[in-house]
Order: C-alpha cells, then sequence, then structure tokens
C-alpha cells in the first residue's frame, strides 16, 4: 500500500524515475504542477521529520513522515554490510527538495540523517540527491528591439553577486532590472520551479556521495551534530567555527 499523500509517476522503470522529498504541503501541490507526469513523483512531507540518528530500526515507523518514505522508495531500513535485496526499488533518484534558506537546510539535514544511519547503502549505489532551488529572481527589462527581457536565477549571495556583476559591465542601468527573493518553495509558480529545480536540462541536482576514506569522519560529523549526547561538543564547535558562517537571517 503506497502512502496516500504520494503522486507517483507513470513509468515503472527505475533508470529514469525521480522521487521528489518535498517540504510542506504548499511546496508540494506546486511541485506536482511542475513534474512530468511520466517520470517524477512526488512525496509532500509535513513539518521536520524526526532525528533519527539515535532512533532504534524498530520504532522508525512509528514516525509517520518516515514510515511514508520508506514504503515509497520500496526499501526497508538496513545497516551498510546487511545483505541487501534492491529489487523493491522503485526510484532510481531520489531528491530531497527543500527551501534555500536555514529551516530547508535543517530539513536537508534531518533527511540526510536518515538516509545516513538507516538507508546507507542506497547513499552508496548513487540513489540520493538534493535539488538546489534558487533563492533570488533578477528580471531585466528590454533593452530597446534587440535585447528582449531577460531572467536570471541565484542560488545564493554570491550568484546573485556575479549575475549584477555581469549587468554592470553590460551597461543595464539599476533601474532597469529588479530583484527577487523567494520566501519558499511555495512561493514558485510551477513553471519556475520546473525550470529552475526538476528540468533535467535546466536544474541543479547534487548527488550525495561519501568521500573515499571518509567513512571515519562522516560519522564523528553525524555524531556531533546530531547526537544527542553532544550538547557541549556541539556548543564549542559553534564557539569556535561560528564566525565563519555567513547566515541569511
Amino acid at each position: 500500500m503506497l502512502p496516500g499523500k504520494l503522486t507517483d509517476c507513470e513509468s515503472e522503470d527505475i533508470r529514469e524515475n525521480e522521487l521528489f522529498l518535498v517540504e510542506g504541503d504548499s511546496a508540494g501541490g506546486s511541485a506536482k504542477l511542475a513534474r512530468d507526469k511520466a517520470t517524477q513523483a512526488i512525496l509532500p512531507l509535513r513539518g521536520k521529520v524526526l532525528n533519527s540518528f539515535e532512533t532504534h530500526r524498530d520504532q522508525l515507523f512509528g514516525n509517520a513522515e518516515i514510515h511514508d518514505i520508506a514504503v515509497a522508495i520500496g526499501v526497508d531500513p538496513h545497516g551498510i554490510d546487511e545483505p541487501l535485496d534492491l529489487s523493491g526499488l522503485r526510484y532510481g533518484k531520489i531528491a530531497i527538495l527543500s527551501d534555500a534558506d536555514v529551516d530547508g537546510a535543517h530539513i536537508q539535514v534531518l533527511l540526510l540523517t536518515l538516509f545516513f544511519k538507516h538507508f546507507p547503502q542506497l547513499i552508496a549505489t548513487g540513489h540520493i540527491y538534493v535539488a538546489q532551488p534558487p533563492l533570488f529572481r533578477v528580471d531585466v527589462n528590454a533593452q530597446g528591439k534587440n535585447k528582449p527581457a531577460r531572467k536570471f536565477y541565484a542560488l545564493d549571495q554570491q550568484e546573485l553577486d556575479g549575475i549584477l556583476e555581469r549587468l554592470q559591465k553590460e551597461g543595464v542601468k539599476e533601474t532597469a532590472f529588479s530583484i527577487s527573493r523567494f520566501k519558499g518553495l511555495g512561493e514558485m509558480n510551477p513553471e519556475q520551479l520546473k525550470d529552475t529545480t526538476m528540468q533535467p536540462e535546466t536544474r541543479r541536482l547534487l548527488q550525495v556521495r561519501i568521500p573515499e576514506n571518509a567513512d571515519n569522519h562522516t560519522q564523528a560529523v553525524f555524531v556531533k551534530l546530531m547526537g544527542k549526547g553532544e550538547a557541549a561538543a556541539r556548543r564549542a564547535w559553534m564557539e569556535a567555527e561560528g564566525d565563519k558562517v555567513e547566515a541569511d537571517i
């Protein structure tokens, strides 16, 4: 029985099938309209999933969101060295799609924790991805008959600065363009979400991989950031490294 809130795709070929785990019902609605019905499925998630780093496997399905994710992808929780039959896997790409802000980053971390701890072989075999929605949109007015109106999207402030520098070099006046900041995926219309985040030809989709020989380091980072008894270590880390954060507040 697939989750009732899953909007599935038509294809059964996992080489082309994609599942988007989308933050919130509003963004989920936009994603359903933006998707390719043939190959893209949408599973909206309500709120932030459980921090499952120290959750026993037998207790995972007590959380409705984790239960729905596992059922949708067709793979049971497992360990990295356990024999695992992936024949039930329903999607070749499982993409986390959350807002391009601090809350969205937190949801990414919670979902990555789930996959790292309880579905590690999906990471090892290259099935987990993170979608990269833009934070800014720049609309440039038409510059005469030969230069029609243009639209640029920027992932972050650094990319926005690069776009503005380019427009300055082109001699575009500040009054000839406008900058919009997306507060969340729900603010994007389906066409914008399709062009920037879901269409394979124009989107940015990062594959999640653990670097070679970095298993122990990765485990240590997850323990420090997600472990329930690591509050003192997190505090010390934030005090030492906090000045390096470029927070979007």
